[in-house]
């Protein structure tokens, strides 16, 4: 059994909670300005100081108090990220509440289920249509007392409710709450069955961002350290970066809208971002095909090969005088524009939630922004490895963080332990004693870890394809090469019980009709999907991607469907990952066809 453990740097204090990290701020740094906030797209961005967030997260914290809200009771919060989702969970904090975020792209059933399951006293939402939904649940919910909302006001109203709360009444609550606590009821989006919660102490927070921040100390430990949020507080990777900000006195911003994204980067300027693996192929996809379409194609593919060879050849000591030069013209013709379309002074971006890929990791290196991958859950608070700036080995998700332990099972499942990792799901002891193994946490996923100590991450346990034939498959490699393609969104790779690897592949919309505009053709879906050119894309796609496996594991046929998978429909998690079981059950006519025609 495979095991690589780091020696831990930071020690948890016995006192204290989330909250020391703004009264440290507000009272050493009280002008130092944590936050840059915007009410609409086109307002200039305001500084927000630590004494200004202290002054607001008390005013809140006092009303809930007035509210009735008392230690441990769950507060659930329903909203896209903004300034005020932030505020809320410091609020919450302050107290001693635990914040349930719920995604606001969650559908009634699922709203119901984490209200009931968490026993929420209060909710925060974001818009009337939120509060209109939530008040047509009010039935189920006997122990929902309070609804806000954001387009109502909240932040105010709450905050009038306190008037009469002493300030030393807030913050003997303060002084409390102790790491052991909760801080967070996390439901998991899961791919499979209801969200399970997920309970994450004060401590495990502490623990997460203790090492993280000391060891990318490059992105935070700098006076310009910015970032742009632009994923779902929602999601356990976007809400340690808000605590890691909050610790470091980074500057953070907000950003609720994907379409404004470009432009929000572009005038909030961060010197790091984070995202998804989705996210960084859509990037470069929209860049590629808006190249092709101003008739620069060949000059991008051109500058993105270079990027590549340019990153490899760093891998192996220093690129050569030919390919530094190519490098250096391109820098200014292409590498420079797309940094620029990252606000301009971004220097590193973290991505996490799903395999980045090697062609993409080389990529955004060779370009300016290197990657650093990382690996975590929801259960972890997070990440458990991560690479670092100066140890970056591009297709793995690096060591263990210090303190932290990972060991391959005799399975191959990768198993952890560390002060991250939780201590159980919320009211369900059975889940939690399946979800460990002689207290090592069971990530479910398949890894290896090699001489250096760095993990790289294989498949799913559960997703892995068993063919007729015996053949075992993990259909993350075809998928992930598959979606490299600027023309390709999503795809599900099918195959168990059957006698040979097929796919369902659904078209990128947006790079479909500039790709058919640069060449004259129809725009429209129906004429696109049997035209003979996207084909011949798909199927250069798909070779591409047998080239990863071997003939037994590659991809015999697929079908090209018309339709798109989004979260809204239920085909995606949140964090953009496919819910294979949802997609399989609605497109077992399609999948049958395959073996069948």
């Amino acid at each position: 059994m495979r095991e690589y453990s780091t020696p831990p740097n930071v020690v948890i204090p016995d006192t204290g909670s989330l909250t020391d990290d703004l009264l440290r701020h507000a009272h050493e740094t009280p002008e130092r300005p944590l936050f840059a906030r915007r009410t609409s797209p086109t307002d200039s961005w305001i500084e927000v100081s630590a004494r200004q967030f202290l002054d607001q997260v008390q005013g809140v914290a006092a009303g809930l108090i007035a509210s009735g809200v008392t230690p441990g009771d769950r507060v659930a919060l329903l909203s896209k990220t903004r300034y005020e989702w932030t505020l809320i969970d410091y609020a919450n904090w302050y107290v001693g509440a635990v914040t349930v975020p719920i995604y606001e792209t969650s559908s009634d059933e699922q709203v119901a289920w984490i209200l009931q399951d968490s026993g929420a006293k209060a909710i925060i939402v974001e818009s009337s249509i939120h509060l209109s939904r939530v008040q047509s649940l009010r039935a189920q919910l006997p122990a929902l007392e309070h609804v806000w909302a954001f387009c109502d006001d909240a932040v105010e109203t709450i905050g009038q409710l306190g008037v009469g709360i002493p300030p030393d009444t807030v913050e003997s609550r303060r002084a409390g709450v102790l790491p052991t606590d909760p801080a967070t009821l996390i439901y998991t989006s899961g791919t499979t069955g209801k969200p399970k919660g997920c309970v994450l102490t004060h401590e495990n927070f502490m623990f997460e961002l203790g090492t993280t921040t000391t060891t990318l100390h490059e992105l935070f430990d700098h006076d310009d350290a910015a970032t742009l949020l632009f994923l779902p507080l929602a999601h356990v990777f976007a809400r340690i970066i808000q605590v890691g900000c909050m610790k470091t006195g980074a500057r953070m911003g907000h950003s609720s809208d994907i379409k404004s994204l470009v432009d929000d980067l572009a005038s909030y300027q961060p010197t790091f971002i984070l995202a998804v693996p989705r996210v960084f192929e859509k990037i470069f996809n929209t860049s590629s095909q808006r190249a092709v379409a101003d008739g620069k194609g060949k000059v991008f593919d051109r500058a993105a090969k270079v990027a590549i060879q340019y990153s490899r050849a760093l891998d192996k000591g220093r690129p050569s005088p030919a390919l530094a030069v190519q490098h250096r013209i391109f820098d200014k013709l292409v590498y420079a524009k797309l940094r620029q379309a990252l606000g301009g002074k971004c220097t590193f971006a973290l991505s996490g939630g799903a395999p980045l890929g090697e062609r993409l990791g080389h990529f955004y290196r060779g370009m300016g922004v290197p990657i650093l991958e990382g690996y975590g859950l929801t259960e972890t608070t997070a990440a458990l490895t991560v690479n670092l700036p100066d140890e970056l080995k591009i297709g793995s998700v690096g060591r263990p963080l210090p303190g932290t332990a990972v060991r391959v099972a005799d399975d191959g499942e990768l198993l952890f332990q560390g002060g991250q990792v939780f201590h159980g799901y919320w009211q369900d002891d059975s889940a939690t004693a399946e979800a460990f193994d002689d207290g090592w946490f069971k990530t479910g996923d398949l890894g290896e870890i090699d001489d250096e100590g760095f993990v790289r991450i294989t498949g799913r346990k559960k997703e892995i394809i068993v063919t007729a034939g015996g053949k075992n498959v993990a259909p993350g490699v075809l998928e992930d090469r598959m979606r490299a393609h600027p023309l390709v969104d999503q795809v599900l790779v099918v195959g168990d019980g059957r006698p040979f690897i097929a796919a369902l592949i659904t078209l990128d919309r947006e790079s479909l009709r500039e790709w058919a505009t640069a060449r004259g053709k129809s725009t429209q879906l129906r004429d696109l999907l049997n035209d003979p050119d996207v084909l011949s894309e798909i199927d250069a796609a798909v070779t591409d991607a047998n080239t990863a496996v071997s003939r037994a594991e590659s991809i015999r046929k697929y079908e090209i469907l018309r339709d798109e998978w989004t979260e809204e429909a239920g085909h995606l998690t949140p964090s953009l990952k496919l819910r294979r079981n949802v997609v399989r059950r609605k497109y077992a006519d399609a999948i049958e066809s395959l073996y069948t025609h």
